[in-house]
């Protein structure tokens, strides 16, 4: 049996592990995912929903900044526009909760980044 050295897609550690399989209707047998033991974050090597993929999830909070329309976006990354919504909140969450983090060192000069939902 051949071993496969699988890279984290986060921290690109080759510390991994095999963490389960994601059942899809498409693939009985499912997909396998990998946890990264340095960052902790679990992954697939590929993925079939196009939703899913981290480039298309930086694709989306790009298109957003740039004042890009919800359905707009859906349609040129062919994704779901509840993909898009969710996407950007979820992004939101996070830029808050590092600007609070950011907020308390008191050295570093902030800039703000505005996200606008318009639909």
């Amino acid at each position: 049996m051949a071993k496969i050295d699988v890279c984290c897609r986060n921290c690109n550690s080759i510390k991994t592990v095999k963490a389960g399989k994601n059942q899809l209707k498409s693939s009985p047998s499912g997909a396998q995912r990998y946890r990264c033991l340095d960052c902790g974050k679990y992954f697939q090597l590929e993925y079939k929903a196009l939703g899913r993929l981290p480039k298309i999830k930086e694709r989306i909070i790009d298109m957003c900044s740039n004042s890009s329309g919800i359905r707009d976006t859906a349609r040129v990354l062919k994704v779901s526009t509840k993909t898009v919504i969710n996407t950007i909140k979820k992004a939101c969450r996070l830029l808050k909760c590092n600007w609070n983090l950011l907020m308390n060192i008191s050295s570093v000069v902030v800039m703000p980044l505005m996200l606008e939902l318009d639909e």
